[in-house]
């Protein structure tokens, strides 16, 4: 199948081939009709990607600053890195969808069943259930594209709380504005429209609004007070696009006192208190199209809100806008200009970029019944060729920001040959697959897992399926990485424990404790090896503080902080301790700062401080070690300082380097020789266990 994506690097727009994603619970699979340009919208992102990058880094000053703190901790490389990572990401255009459905994972919706969604311009797309709803018999595939656009006005209607009979001013009258001017006259309000293009006045004036056109001069503001007949309007909705302050203080120029602004579009926000203050003014920002929208628990996770306390969520606002289609108060087919084949979409995307007049741009797919190209989960990304390695074949399952920044470019300077890349929604993986070099993309893991052509499965996927991944790849024969954490549950790791039990022939089993192989974490077990006495670890972790509904915070699919990284920082104290961990005390800061404390068979302590309740500016990591009347230092692994070391006062690297590179090479070159896994599967179970237990709370002996 094909879809539209964007370059964020350079702009550039592709219609590119991906595999057909599949099903999951709570979600649906639709074959696209319709998919309607959000043409504002679209058209900043690709002015974004084509902007250079001092255009990019004053569009987004909040980015730079996060910029200039890592260079701070991180040094250059790493952060060059790190930036050239975000910028080759490739970014699915579009969100206003209508087709059918072709495969289900909820009950409330049937396979050929006529719907709308946020999907993007894709043949295929897959959208979770919340963020779907039925299209009523008489609205056409054209009105229905129309749907989530539509949406966004409702949305910014709602928060208006406006009564019949109103006056209220919309603010530039592109798409969402003049579906804004219908809205509003459905709820019995008067609209007065503002808009620089004599024809979207018109449009506005044909749906029953009354105009100002700027281009001729016109006063918005004295327009306004003879609109409101001298009483000042009730409300301003402001739909237009620009860096200008000018449409937010003209908008409470026109506003009665405490009369209300809603912004849906993008402005400049320098406020003047004194034009809110004295009219006490309410201003709000709208939210895309409902509550819900962004929402993982609601759009991944399926929980939809109560209809009693939340009567108008996303999906509902969808409904509405559709019943309004349906009866006839909301006729988009005026705003309807251009019709394009979606394989011509890349004409479409130069057309919104060009000073042609345009409003609703719809792409239209083939109403063929799909076949096996459309369908196909899995497509070639380059001719067939022989394993250029003896052992190290590769499946990476996961095509995500730490995948693609630094596994998969680990395993190629390792010399494994890249065979398949999978991720759920298959356009991740299809442009990671050609960046890199792979054979093929896929979303039919199954297929990965049974593909005899693979002896290695990667797994960097969300933690929730590490284990059950594990699982089935070693039951497969295949050799296993897969990024910490190894489990999140006690049980998944008993399931993992019998898994391995019942091979015959145990194929490797490694997790991506990268910092065990860090080359001054080497020099360190190299000098700790010579002391013979107990050692005190002492960890300390400027985490950071992760945003509150962030899926890794999710106890079912993250795990928490504590499995998810923390288990890192326990695994470097087991390996530089050199024995088992005899016991656990932990004490909880807050949700997401916790103090670990670990003691060892041979009398050694660790404590890992993971917090996030420090400074950005700060180093992320420093380990100190006491031992024998000396002291190891290490600073965020730049630099080793060692005090009272005969032969040892300094280690400095020109980078940072925390070990990726040579951890994935041990782990090849295992494969590859047939030796044993460079961290032996005890240690990744003690680790795990001790771990959970942490996360627990729990101070038992482990």
């Amino acid at each position: 199948m094909k879809q539209v994506l964007q370059s964020l690097r350079d702009g550039a727009t592709s219609l590119a081939d991906i595999p057909c994603p599949g099903v999951g619970p709570g979600q649906l699979v639709i074959r696209t009709r319709t998919s309607l340009i959000s043409a504002g919208t679209e058209r900043m992102l690709l002015d974004f990607g084509k902007a250079n990058s001092v255009d990019k880094a004053r569009q987004q000053p909040d980015k730079v600053r996060m910029v200039l703190e890592k260079l701070r901790t991180d040094g250059i490389a790493a952060t060059l890195e790190s930036v050239n990572a975000k910028l080759d990401q490739a970014i699915a255009l579009g969100y206003s969808n209508a087709g059918v459905v072709l495969e289900s994972g909820d009950s409330a919706f049937r396979p050929a069943d006529r719907v709308v969604s946020n999907g993007p311009h894709a043949e295929v797309v897959r959208a979770a259930k919340n963020l779907c709803a039925h299209v009523p018999p008489g609205v056409t595939d054209d009105a229905a594209s129309f749907t989530v656009v539509s949406a966004i006005a409702l949305e910014a209607i709602r928060l208006a709380a406006l009564a019949l009979g109103e006056s209220f001013v919309v603010t530039g009258l592109g798409l969402i504005g003049l579906i804004t001017v219908q809205l509003l006259r459905a709820h019995g309000c008067r609209v007065l429209g503002i808009d620089l293009d004599p024809r979207k006045l018109e449009l506005a004036r044909s749906f029953g609004a009354e105009t100002v056109d700027l281009s001729a001069g016109e006063d918005p503001i004295r327009a306004a007070e003879v609109f409101a007949r001298g009483r000042g309007v009730d409300g301003v909705i402001i739909a237009a696009t620009t860096k200008s302050d000018e449409p937010v203080h003209q908008a409470a120029l026109m506003c009665r006192k405490r009369g209300r602004i809603i912004l849906v579009g993008v402005t400049g926000l320098k406020l003047s208190r004194d034009d809110f203050y004295k009219k006490e003014i309410s201003f709000q920002v709208s939210c895309s199209y409902g509550p819900g929208r962004y929402d993982p628990a609601y759009e991944e996770g399926g929980q939809d809100y109560p209809h009693a306390y939340v009567r108008w969520t996303a999906q509902r606002n969808f409904e509405a806008v559709l019943d309004m289609m349906a009866t006839g108060r909301l006729d988009v087919a005026p705003l309807i200009t251009h019709r394009f084949p979606f394989e011509r979409a890349l004409e479409a995307y130069e057309l919104i970029q060009s000073e042609e007049f345009h409003l609703g741009v719809l792409l239209e797919y083939t109403a063929d019944q799909p076949g096996e190209r459309l369908l196909s989960r899995t497509v070639a990304l380059r001719p067939a060729r022989p394993a250029s390695v003896a052992g190290g074949t590769v499946g990476l399952i996961g095509a995500g920001a730490y995948a693609t920044k630094v596994l998969i470019p680990a395993f190629r300077n390792a010399g494994a040959e890249l065979h398949t890349i999978a991720s759920s929604g298959g356009a991740t993986a299809a442009h990671a697959g050609r960046k890199f070099g792979f054979a093929e993309a896929t979303t039919d893991i199954d297929a990965l897992l049974g593909n005899p052509k693979l002896d290695t499965v990667v797994i960097a996927t969300r933690h929730d399926s590490h284990a059950s991944l594990v699982c089935r790849a070693l039951q497969a024969g295949k050799h296993v990485f897969v990024e910490k954490p190894l489990a999140i549950r006690e049980e998944e790791l008993g399931e993992i424990e019998g898994v391995w039990g019942s091979l015959e022939c145990r194929p490797l089993l490694m997790v991506g404790f990268n910092r065990r192989f860090a080359p001054q974490v080497v020099r360190m077990r190299q000098l700790l090896e010579s002391v013979r006495e107990p050692k005190v670890f002492v960890y300390t972790v400027n985490a950071g503080r992760v945003p509150a509904g962030h899926w890794t915070l999710d106890p079912r699919t993250g795990g928490g902080r504590i499995r998810g990284e923390a288990c890192h920082f326990i695994d470097l104290l087991r390996h530089l301790a050199g024995c088992a961990a005899e016991s656990l005390k932990v004490t909880r800061l807050d949700e997401q700062s916790v103090s670990i404390g670990v003691s060892y068979v041979d009398g050694s302590t660790g404590t890992v401080h993971y917090l996030a309740n420090g400074d950005k500016s700060f180093p992320k990591e420093r380990l100190e070690v006491f031992c024998g009347g000396r002291i190891l230092q290490l600073d965020n692994f730049r630099t080793m300082k060692g005090y009272g070391w005969p032969g040892f006062r300094s280690m400095r690297l020109w980078r940072q380097d925390k070990g990726a590179n040579a951890c994935v090479a041990a782990f090849v070159k295992a494969v590859r020789e047939g030796g044993p896994s460079p961290i032996p599967f005890g240690e990744l179970v003690e680790v795990a266990r001790v771990t959970l237990q942490a996360a627990g709370g729990e101070w038992p002996a482990c």
